[in-house]
Order: C-alpha cells, then structure tokens, then sequence
C-alpha cells in the first residue's frame, strides 16, 4: 500500500492534524525535564506515548536529535519505533538535498526497509533543482513512502528565494508545477511544505494532486480557519502540523491541546 493511500485511511480514522515532535529546551522545560539526553528522550517519547493512539501522523525534527549526538540519534530511532508501534506515521523533518550519490545516501538513511532510521515519509528542498531529489523519490516509490517537497515555507526569510520569479512564475510556483505533473507517475507520493503564515501564497496550489504538509499553526501564528481561507479548495489535501501549541504546555496537557486543533480542524472542514 502506498503512502498517499496510507495518509488518506489514517486522516479519515483520526482526524488530519501532524503532531511536530521538537523536544527543544523551552518544551523540556515546560515538561519539567532538564535539557539532557535523558530530558530529551522522555519528553519525545512520552508524546508518542500520549498520543499514539489518537494522531495520524508525528513530525519528529532530527535537528533536536542530532544536537545530541549518536546518542540523540538513538533516541530518534525508538521514537521512528514507537511510532510504527503505534499505528501512526512518521514524518521525519531533515530537509535533505543533495545530488547523485549523496542524495541516494541520504534516501537509503531515511526510506529504506532495512534501516533503523527508516520513516514513512521525509522532507527534502528542492534547491539543487527538482531533479536532485529523484534518488529520494525512486527510493520512497519502491518502499512506499512519501516524500514533501519544501515549496514556500513559514519563514519570512523565505521570500526572498521562494517568491522570486523565473521564466514568469515564482520559484515556488515551478516547483508545485513539477511535483505536480510527475505525481501521477510517481503514485501520488509526492506532497508539498507550504506554510500557514501568508495571506499570500505567492504560489497557486488549487490544481495540486498530492498531500501538502502545512506548517506554522500555533505559536508561529497560523490557525486552521486561516488555511481554510488561504488554500481554499486545496484545503481537502492539507495536512495541518502544530508543534509548540500541542506539545509545549506539559505532558499533562498534550491530549486536551491536541483535541483542540482536530476540533478546530474539523470545525472548518479540514
């Protein structure tokens, strides 16, 4: 089974909401845990534990991981672990991109079945060209995992690179347009990052035929009616993630907060 098929019957059972999973310092102090690998591993893997059962998909950010080391990243792999234990997906956050053999390196790090490091899905940039992810997408294609493409992301910084025009359309807008057209080819595997910060996109997404991965809800400012009113008849394909807002106020609060944004996302036909 693919992996768009896979999203769509996981969202239909539990709601359409991506928990980020970024154990940064200020959420392990929200945790009561000290910024340690110890803290690190009790705050990530007590979201899963939390919610597992109740969320369609995790964000795990590799950054927080790797701060730590080969130790953080043995974290992340029993985080990946509790994951699929759970019955959810895993969206692993590493923004990969390369060329040639590097980007078949870091395809067989992240979406291959015999790694421990393996997700359901990854994002990657597309900044050395669309091309340069193909080794990402063949490999997600073979395993049946997905791949999100960054195409205008929440940063204000963004802009500069994203809305920039070529050949007439902004670069955001090439690569929805290139994603666009090989994702009959490649199962629909392929989604969008666009974030929920603009009131413009700067890059027009209505015809778009695979999942987009909408961060910046919550603390960054985004709310679920906004993407309904941004993305418009987009919005059935949307995949919206908060972070800070779920998993920034406790262990004790996790499943209240995280109520609150599927109810938000349902009230607004998300």
């Amino acid at each position: 089974m693919g992996f768009a098929t896979r999203l769509d019957i996981l969202t239909c059972e539990r709601g359409r909401l991506a928990v980020g999973i970024d154990p940064m310092p200020s959420v392990l102090a929200s945790w009561g845990l000290e910024p340690t690998l110890a803290g690190l591993e009790a705050c990530a893997r007590g979201i899963v534990e939390e919610l597992g059962a109740h969320v369609a998909v995790f964000k795990p950010q590799s950054a927080f991981f790797e701060a730590f080391g080969s130790a953080g990243v043995a974290v992340l792999e029993h985080v990946l672990e509790d994951i699929r234990q759970c019955g959810a997906l895993s969206l692993l956050d590493v923004k990969r991109g390369d060329i040639g053999s590097s980007m078949e390196g870091y395809a067989t790090a992240y979406l291959d079945d015999a790694s421990p490091l393996r997700a359901d899905a990854i994002t990657v940039s597309p900044y050395l060209g669309v091309g340069s992810l193909l080794p990402a997408i063949d490999r997600a294609m073979a395993t049946g995992r997905g791949i999100y493409v960054l195409a205008r992301t929440s940063n204000p910084d963004g802009a500069t690179i994203q809305t920039a025009t070529t050949g007439g359309n902004t670069v955001a807008q090439h690569v929805v347009d290139t994603i666009t057209a090989g994702n009959p080819g490649w199962d629909y595997a392929v989604g969008l990052v666009v974030g929920a910060t603009h009131a413009e996109l700067g890059c027009d997404v209505s015809g778009f035929n695979g999942s987009i991965l909408v961060p910046g809800i919550g603390a960054q400012g985004g709310t679920m009616a906004g993407v309904r009113d941004v993305f418009g008849q987009a919005s059935a394909r949307v995949l919206p993630t908060v972070s800070r807002d779920v998993i920034g106020h406790g262990r004790s609060d996790l499943m209240r907060r995280a109520q609150i944004f599927l109810a938000d996302g349902r009230d607004v036909g998300l």
